[in-house]
């Protein structure tokens, strides 16, 4: 270790060393969790999975290894649990010098193979003490733990980093992966995190599948809830679970809404008819559906109007929930003859609904909210009719 002072020094100085303990503490956290999870991804990637650099700080660890795709949701959870039952056992980290031939020779040992060791070399292995290993280094004993060189600072039992998991898990390069990862104090937190956000998936999921629910506000809390997955610092296993298990609810209720919306446009349309039925030689219709409405719906009606009633004008509202959707067809006859026009006739009750509207003389169409302003609006487009028709 080197490091560049400030000040005076001369022969038979003393100087005082000091360094931070609680930075250390968590460096030795990262760095044994760096062993353990190099281990958990050889088990979980079928030992596809050989280091290519790692970084340890002391608010994370990075690790990065040659793997052809991403990681599932399975195999990360499965790396947390590997890790995490090393963490359980407790068991003691040895670190020992041993010869270089004879370490190179422990099974399961994980190297960095293209660097250069030095003779005799520190060996790091968790569980299992480093003279087992070198006295037998063909025996199994390698192959079920952690046993890598290191010369770096650990913990002394696997126990003490209490809690890790990975967070993070995405491709950097052809073939190359990296995953960040945390333990202690941080890891707790993510884990809880994670758990909270997974109780907002499950009362969403319990509520879309009760059937009680608003579309246009379950969909706000599902895109909020996949935002908040998305963003937050969680276990990545649960991330991507809870991502998957959301754009399914969100697909779901889309289609839910689209079919819904084809039905109540045909019955809009229906409605339109017998209303056109019943009005036949009226000069004007003016209308709230009694079906719940779309704004397609008074569409595919008007289309209807057209053909079989030409010469009659017409302004037809529908209201789903609080939305309030309305369509105005006008013949060209009665807007040159009596000035009758579509865009003027909704202006006279768009804006007590805060609608957008737009569309010109002979068809107009706007939408708004306030359902308990619905028969205001229409006595106001009837009172227009009236106005231009006298």
């Amino acid at each position: 270790y080197q490091r560049r002072v400030r000040g005076s020094s001369g022969i038979n100085a003393e100087y005082g060393v000091s360094y931070d303990e609680d930075r250390r503490r968590k460096i030795m956290n990262n760095h044994t969790a760096t062993h353990l999870l190099n281990y958990a991804l050889r088990k979980h990637c079928s030992g596809q999975a050989d280091q290519k650099g790692s970084l340890v700080t002391d608010d994370k660890l990075r690790f990065d290894f040659s793997y052809k795709t991403p990681l599932t949701d399975t195999q990360l959870e499965g790396v947390d649990q590997v890790v995490s039952e090393f963490i359980a056992q407790n068991g003691i980290v040895y670190a020992k010098e041993a010869s270089l031939g004879i370490a190179r020779e422990i099974q399961g040992l994980r190297a960095m193979f293209d660097e250069t060791y030095p003779d005799p070399v520190r060996v790091v292995s968790v569980g299992i003490d480093v003279d087992t290993l070198t006295a037998d280094p063909s025996a199994p004993a390698g192959s079920v733990t952690s046993v890598e060189f290191c010369g770096g600072t650990h913990l002394k039992r696997a126990g003490h980093m209490n809690t890790f998991t990975v967070v993070s898990e995405k491709p950097i390069a052809k073939g190359i992966r990296r995953i960040l990862a945390v333990t202690g104090a941080e890891a707790a937190a993510a884990v809880a995190r994670g758990e909270a956000i997974q109780a907002e998936s499950d009362a969403i999921t319990a509520q879309i599948e009760g059937g009680k629910y608003e579309y246009k506000k379950i969909i706000g809390e599902v895109n909020t809830l996949i935002q908040s997955n998305d963003k937050s610092v969680i276990p990545a296993w649960r991330r991507d679970r809870i991502r998957d298990h959301m754009s399914g609810i969100k697909a779901k209720l889309d289609k839910a809404k689209n079919e819904s919306e084809k039905g109540l446009a045909t019955e809009n349309a229906a409605e339109i008819a017998s209303l056109i039925a019943k009005n036949k030689d009226a000069p004007v219709i003016v209308e709230v559906l009694k079906t719940k409405g779309t704004s397609k719906g008074i569409s595919e009606g008007l289309k209807t109007m057209r053909k079989k009633a030409p010469e009659t004008a017409a302004v037809i509202m529908a209201v789903n929930d609080d939305d309030v959707f309305f369509h105005c067809l006008v013949p060209k006859k009665l807007s040159s003859g009596v000035g009758l026009r579509a865009d003027e006739w909704l202006a006279t009750f768009s804006g007590m609904l805060g609608a957008k509207c737009g569309g010109k003389d002979l068809y107009a169409q706007g939408s708004g909210k306030g359902a308990a302003q619905v028969e205001k609006a229409l006595n106001l487009a009837k009172q227009y009719a009236d106005s231009k028709m006298k």
